[in-house]
């Protein structure tokens, strides 16, 4: 089992003041930085693009910036946050024509490459192309929107997909994106997920680094409890 990484998602947080939120969960004891990036076509909202990530990289921030690509065709849009300062890319397997051919993109602009499963997606999307991963993203609510709460079935996919993962002996983090909370995160870590998506569950208020530090803090306590 990997290392554990909260990786909370600017799609909650306070975008009049982007890079200081951004600092300051970090500072907080976050790992990474996540973006939901929906294009009112895959999943039924609009939210941001590359320029963000580029932004954020002028703005000073050096962690991993992890991009989930909710956008169909996707091809098109990976060399632009690639060069943009993503650190990892994800996108979902019914938005490319050849998911290979996808994850051969992203790899060769330097980045590493992640897919995504949607509730209903069957874990056999994985089957030929796991091997290739260095990240499968169980989505454990429908993409579109924020604040929703986490579908239990999640916890067996975990179960499921972490056994492949282990099957394979190779470092591929399983990630969980959706309702997740310090409440939850222990039941989500002992199904086998070692990175954790939260939105609105770290980007509440009070918006303050030490609001912030207490939530990653209980996280990560929860997850080591059971690890």
């Amino acid at each position: 089992m990997q290392s554990t990484v909260i990786a909370p998602s600017i799609l909650s947080a306070d975008f009049a003041r982007l890079g200081e939120e951004v600092d300051n969960v970090l500072a907080a004891g976050a790992d990474w930085v996540h973006f939901d990036v929906m294009d009112n076509h895959y999943v039924p909202n609009l939210t941001i693009g590359p320029m963000v990530c580029q932004a954020l990289r002028a703005h000073g921030v050096t962690a991993p910036i992890d991009v989930h690509l909710m956008v169909e065709p996707v091809d098109r849009i990976v060399p632009d946050f690639a060069q943009a300062g993503a650190t990892l890319i994800s996108f979902h397997p019914e938005a490319s024509r050849h998911v290979h051919r996808t994850v051969q993109l992203i790899r060769s602009l330097g980045c590493q490459a992640g897919l995504v499963l949607n509730p209903a997606t069957p874990v056999e999307a994985l089957d030929w192309v796991l091997e290739d991963l260095d990240l499968v993203l169980l989505m454990s609510v429908n993409p579109g929107f924020g604040g929703q709460g986490f579908i239990p079935s999640a916890l067996d996919k975990l179960r499921a997909v972490r056994a492949m993962i282990d099957r394979t002996g190779k470092p591929i983090r399983l990630e969980i994106d959706g309702g997740v909370k310090a409440d939850n995160i222990a039941q989500i870590a002992a199904a086998g997920a070692d990175t954790f998506v939260a939105g609105s569950a770290i980007f509440n208020a009070p918006r303050t680094r030490e609001h912030y530090a207490g939530v990653v803090g209980q996280m990560k306590a929860a997850v080591a409890a059971v690890r």
